[in-house]
C-alpha cells in the first residue's frame, strides 16, 4: 500500500486504486477486463497508460457539490448530509484547484449567493443555483483580475432549481465573465458543458489507433456516433470522407459544426436519428461504409445495433466503450449478425480510478 499524496482526503470515495501502485492498478484493470470480456480475453491488448507525472493532477472536468458552513464554502463530494473537501485533491488539475480557492474567497454567503453545484470543463466553469431568482452579482466587481489569474476563461451562471444528477436544466444561463468558448490542447472549440477525455495525448492515441484500424480513404462514408464536440469527425473530414455525426447535445453540436465543418450533424439520440441515417446512405451508396461509436455507459441502443449490423452494414467498426459490460453485450450481437472482432485495446484515461475505457475493432467477416 503507497503513501496518498498530500491534499488526498481520505474519505473521499472516487478514487478506489489510490492506495495501489500503477503497476497494481493496471494488473487489476487488465484482469477485470479478461473477466468481463472473457470470450475474447485472447484478442486484449496490454493496457495503454498515461507517462507517469500524468497520473496525478489531470482532472479538469469536475463536477463539485457546494455548502456553506457558517463561515465559508466547502466544494466536494456529497456524502448524506456531508460534504467531504475536495480543494486540494491531487487529481485535479492545478486550474480547478486555483479556481476552488477563488471561488471559496470571493462568493458570497448562503442565502445572498444559494450556489448548489460548481462545474468546470477544461478553462470553463459554471456556478449552478438552485433557484429562478438571479442575485445579486456587484460581488464580481474588481475581482476579476484575480479570476483570470486561474487559468478560468468563462464563468457562467445557470438557474437550475431541480438540479442534482442531472446538472443542466432549460433554465437560463448567463456569461459573468470571459469569453463564452475555449480551445482545448487538440485545438478543438468547446463550451462549459463539454465532455471531454481528461489526458489529451492518450485520447489522440486512442483516435489514431481507430484511424488507422479504419483506414478512411476519400469519398468513403463515416458514420460516427455520439459525436461530442467532433474530435473525431475532424478526423474522417481531414481525410475527405463522407461524414454523419449524431449527437443530443446542442452545444456539443455547435462545437462540432466549428471543429469538423463539412460534416453532416443530427441532432439527437441515435434512435431518432436512425431514418436520417438511413437516407444519409442512399446518398454514398457505391462506397465503403465504416462506423466509429463512443456510447455512454448503457452502450449502444438496441434498435440502433440492429440497424448498424443488418442496415447499415458498415465493413469496419472502432467502438471506444466506457463500459465493458455493454460492451460485452453489444460485441456478442455483432458477431451473432456477421462481425468479427479483430482486438480489443484498454486505455487507462482515469489513473488512479478502478475505470479503464477500451477500444474494440470489428470488420465484416
Amino acid at each position: 500500500m503507497k503513501k496518498l499524496p498530500i491534499g488526498c482526503n481520505e474519505k473521499c470515495r472516487a478514487c478506489a486504486h489510490r492506495w495501489m501502485t500503477h503497476e497494481e492498478s493496471e494488473k487489476q484493470k487488465e484482469a477485470w477486463l479478461k473477466q468481463s470480456l472473457h470470450q475474447w480475453s485472447h484478442l486484449i491488448n496490454p493496457i495503454l497508460s498515461p507517462a507517469p507525472e500524468q497520473r496525478w493532477g489531470y482532472r479538469n472536468k469536475v463536477s463539485l457539490a457546494a455548502q456553506w458552513n457558517s463561515s465559508d464554502w466547502v466544494f466536494g463530494m456529497k456524502v448524506k448530509d456531508e460534504i467531504i473537501s475536495l480543494k486540494e485533491c491531487p487529481i485535479h488539475s492545478e486550474g480547478v484547484r486555483l479556481t476552488l480557492s477563488w471561488l471559496e474567497q470571493y462568493l458570497p454567503p448562503f442565502p445572498l449567493f444559494p450556489l448548489s453545484i460548481y462545474v468546470q470543463a477544461g478553462r470553463q466553469g459554471t456556478l449552478i443555483l438552485k433557484t429562478h431568482e438571479t442575485p445579486d452579482l456587484n460581488w464580481l466587481k474588481y475581482k476579476q483580475e484575480a479570476l483570470a489569474q486561474t487559468g478560468l476563461e468563462g464563468l457562467w451562471l445557470h438557474m437550475h432549481p431541480s438540479a442534482g444528477r442531472r446538472l443542466f436544466g432549460r433554465g437560463a444561463w448567463q456569461l459573468l465573465w470571459g469569453k463564452p468558448r475555449s480551445y482545448n490542447e487538440l485545438g478543438l472549440i468547446y463550451g462549459p458543458t463539454a465532455f471531454q477525455q481528461l489526458i489529451p495525448d492518450l485520447y489522440a492515441r486512442s483516435l489514431d489507433e481507430a484511424e488507422a484500424f479504419l483506414s478512411p480513404k476519400e469519398k468513403e462514408g463515416v458514420i460516427d456516433l455520439y459525436c461530442g464536440s467532433g474530435a473525431s469527425l475532424k478526423r474522417w473530414i481531414g481525410k475527405g470522407c463522407h461524414t454523419v455525426g449524431v449527437e443530443t447535445s446542442a452545444e456539443a453540436i455547435e462545437s462540432a459544426g466549428s471543429n469538423a465543418p463539412g460534416a453532416l450533424l443530427l441532432r439527437g439520440t441515435c434512435s431518432q436519428r436512425i431514418p436520417q441515417l438511413a437516407q444519409w446512405i442512399e446518398t454514398i451508396e457505391g462506397y465503403e461504409r465504416l462506423a466509429y461509436l463512443n456510447p455512454p455507459r448503457t452502450g449502444i441502443e438496441s434498435d440502433v445495433r440492429q440497424w448498424l449490423a443488418l442496415k447499415a452494414r458498415p465493413s469496419r467498426i472502432a467502438y471506444l466503450s466506457c463500459s465493458a459490460g455493454t460492451l460485452g453485450r453489444d460485441l456478442l450481437y455483432m458477431e451473432k449478425e456477421g462481425y468479427k472482432i479483430k482486438h480489443i485495446t484498454p486505455y487507462d484515461f482515469f489513473p488512479n480510478t478502478y475505470h479503464v475505457e477500451t477500444l474494440a475493432c470489428l470488420s465484416l467477416k
